[in-house]
């Protein structure tokens, strides 16, 4: 569908912009292929309309196809802006950021530092998560563990013994880190500075208002290719 072109064009400026690998932002929704995929098909085969090829169990449909692949692509760009995001910006500056977009309602007993705090560490843990897994897996296959053969219960219960360890290794982490907290004296957002503050500037507000005005258009856009 032609709405998604200037998506497609805001992620290429955005990408130019960053001096980022265009391939490497492409890679970040490698993970999200097969729900793409699985997406895709469920809108090609179940959905109801003017017929396109008839393969007897199942009925392929113009407008199925239209669907398959206006969702698969909305799927797409959501997970390449999502990850472009964390492409280029540094998990403390989304930290600080998200705490001050939500310290207006800090006076209204909304816990922003520990939001942010929260979303911080769970950044700097998946990386942790995704070795230890790893680790993990091929301790497993080394003792001739095999995870891809058999029914799905049986591939299931193969995962067991990387589930457990996985889970007393999360825990562990998270043991020592909150000691590592508490032993600095860490008790919350309140009395805490900043070394570099952040302050709201007039490239912001630009910045602002032009991804404002750029989504309100796609959104009338993507009303009237619904419609």
């Amino acid at each position: 569908p032609g709405a998604f072109i200037p998506w497609g064009l805001l992620l290429a400026g955005l990408t130019a912009l960053s001096r980022l690998p265009f391939f490497m932002v492409l890679r970040s929704a490698k993970p999200v292929l097969i729900l793409v995929i699985f997406t895709s098909l469920i809108h090609i085969f179940f959905t109801e309309g003017r017929p396109l090829l008839d393969l007897r169990i199942v009925m392929v449909t113009k407008e199925g196809v239209t669907m398959a692949v206006y969702m698969g692509l909305r799927l797409l760009f959501l997970v390449l802006f999502a990850s472009f995001l964390t492409l280029t910006t540094k998990p403390m500056e989304l930290s600080d950021g998200l705490e001050h977009l939500f310290s207006p309602l800090v006076p209204l007993g909304f816990p922003a530092h520990e939001l942010a705090m929260m979303m911080t560490i769970a950044l700097r843990f998946i990386p942790t998560l995704l070795d230890e897994t790893d680790r993990i897996l091929k301790a497993q296959l080394a003792r001739g563990a095999s995870f891809d053969r058999g029914s799905i219960w049986k591939r299931l219960k193969a995962f067991l013994p990387v589930l457990i360890p996985l889970f007393v290794i999360v825990f562990a982490r998270a043991e020592d880190l909150a000691t590592a907290m508490e032993s600095r004296n860490y008790r919350g957002g309140e009395g805490r500075t900043r070394m570099n503050p952040l302050r709201w500037k007039m490239a912001d507000t630009a910045a602002l208002g032009g991804i404002l005005l750029f989504v309100a258009l796609l959104f009338f856009a993507d009303r009237r290719f619904l419609s």
